[in-house]
């Protein structure tokens, strides 16, 4: 029993054995397979052959936009500042006297034709609409644009002063006092310093006119009865006749007849000519005398109704420079695009903008480059800070003006908002591929290069309107049609 049991144990060993070794080949086998030499790993890295990298051509619509970040603004700010002082001491004293502030303008209110701006020294400082600024004081005897323009402004009120003519006459003159007196002021009338000066000169014409009298018919100059009786003098024969113009003719024999009448011919002149200038003296006083307008006391402004956007006095001030900034009611959007884009771009295209909190309006494209004011912002800086000059860089800024109705975004002033300008569009749907493939020859031949059952081939096109980067491009006849792989790179 021992014998067999030794022998049974033989075969299993055995087996053991052999299955060891293959494991152990195998193992060995398996790592063999795994190593590489470096020869064999940088062969294995190499990129594949490269091929070229298409696209597909595709058939679709093409919206060419210019798109710019931009600014609601108030349109025309414009300076505001007074011509002058308002009304005129009533007194003859010349000292000067401070004018200052006692009713400021309010910012962010409006102001129409007529109204009071503010007031200062207890007078007040009026607006009317007009072209013209105020640069003088207005009364009678100025005649020119600015008085047209006052005439004009007066009609629209309601103050009729009859035609306008440009003459500041009486019809003017009335017409003032009744416009100021309706808002609750009293025009400018002479002061007593004119009055005064009008009694000075009417008693110089008084005084001239006795001188002359009395040279007419001057006493104690007869014969030596001490009385005349036409022209015959007690001591001769001959007559005398002088006349009111101061010539004469006498003829007698009598002592210092001659001499006399010389004297008297001189004195005559003098005092018609001492009249004279009395009375242009009084003329031209007269021709400025009476209801006027002092330069400080309107302000000329080209639109109206207009809003107070900025305010630089308060009451107290005495002003001495700009006052604020006047705005019209009505908002534009300041934007600026780069000069390529700018080339596609003319007044008159309609503009999407679109406010940051989702408002969507249509406004016009009023103005581009040079013809964007300069003022474009209150403080008179370009919008964005852009130059409103030319500039021969394509890729310089240029700013562009874009007008909203009225009503429309006035809330979103001081607010910023987006511009779409749409600048073209396909007719329908076109062959589109990326500009990428696109290539222009030096004569201007464009063309694209189509992979077909592994070639390569160039078909000529005419190219189009170019949009989210793809061309709108046009074949001869079939040679391009949609799902074609154009190459757009290697």
């Amino acid at each position: 029993m021992q014998r067999q049991k030794g022998e049974s144990s033989r075969p299993r060993q055995l087996g053991i054995i052999v299955t060891a070794v293959a494991l152990v080949g195998a193992g060995g086998w398996f790592a063999g397979s795994q190593m590489q030499s470096p020869a064999d790993a940088a062969a294995a890295r190499k990129p594949p052959k490269a091929g070229p990298v298409t696209v597909a051509v595709e058939r679709r619509s093409l919206t060419a936009s210019v798109v710019a970040q931009g600014s609601v603004e108030f349109d025309s700010p414009q300076s505001l500042a007074l011509a002058g002082a308002v009304g005129t001491p009533d007194s003859g004293s010349t000292d000067p006297v401070a004018q200052r502030v006692t009713k400021a303008p309010v910012a962010g209110s409006e102001v129409k034709e007529g109204d009071v701006l503010m007031q200062l020294s207890g007078r007040p400082v009026l607006v009317l609409r007009g072209s013209v600024p105020m640069y003088r004081t207005l009364g009678p005897g100025t005649s020119g644009d600015d008085v047209k323009q006052l005439q004009r402004a007066l009609t629209r009120l309601g103050f009729t002063s009859g035609a306008a003519t440009g003459q500041y006459g009486q019809g003017v003159a009335t017409a003032v006092s009744r416009w100021y007196k309706s808002k609750g002021f009293q025009a400018q009338e002479p002061s007593i310093a004119d009055k005064q000066q009008l009694g000075t000169l009417e008693a110089a014409v008084t005084a001239a006119q006795q001188g002359l009298l009395s040279a007419q018919n001057p006493s104690g100059g007869t014969g030596s009865s001490g009385t005349k009786t036409s022209g015959t003098e007690s001591s001769g024969t001959g007559t005398s006749s002088p006349d009111t113009s101061g010539t004469g003719t006498g003829t007698g024999t009598g002592s210092g007849s001659g001499t006399s009448g010389q004297a008297e011919k001189l004195q005559l002149k003098a005092a018609q000519q001492q009249l004279n200038a009395a009375n242009t003296a009084l003329s031209a006083f007269k021709t400025g005398y009476g209801t006027k307008i002092p330069a400080g006391e309107v302000v000329f402004l080209p639109d109206l109704p207009a809003r107070l956007d900025k305010v630089s006095v308060k009451v107290g001030d005495t002003p001495t420079g700009p006052i604020g900034t006047v705005t019209s009611s009505k908002v534009v959007v300041q934007a600026v695009v780069q000069g390529s884009d700018a080339k596609l771009l003319h007044k008159g295209m309609t503009a999407e903008v679109e406010t940051t909190d989702g408002k969507k309006v249509a406004g016009e494209l009023v103005a581009l480059g040079d013809d964007v004011p300069k003022t474009g912002s209150a403080d008179g800086t370009t919008a964005q800070g852009a130059s409103a000059g030319g500039s021969d860089d394509a890729s310089a800024p240029v700013p562009v003006q874009i007008s909203i109705p009225a009503g429309k975004l006035t809330k979103n002033a001081g607010g910023s908002a987006k511009v779409t300008i749409k600048v073209g569009s396909s007719a329908g749907k076109a062959l589109t591929v990326p500009i990428a493939a696109l290539h222009t020859a030096a004569d201007g031949q464009a063309t694209v290069k189509v992979q077909r059952d592994g070639t390569v081939v160039d078909v000529s096109v005419k190219a189009g309107l170019s949009a989210e980067g793809q061309v709108e491009v046009t074949p001869s006849g079939d040679a391009l049609k949609a799902g074609d792989q154009v190459v757009i790179g290697q």
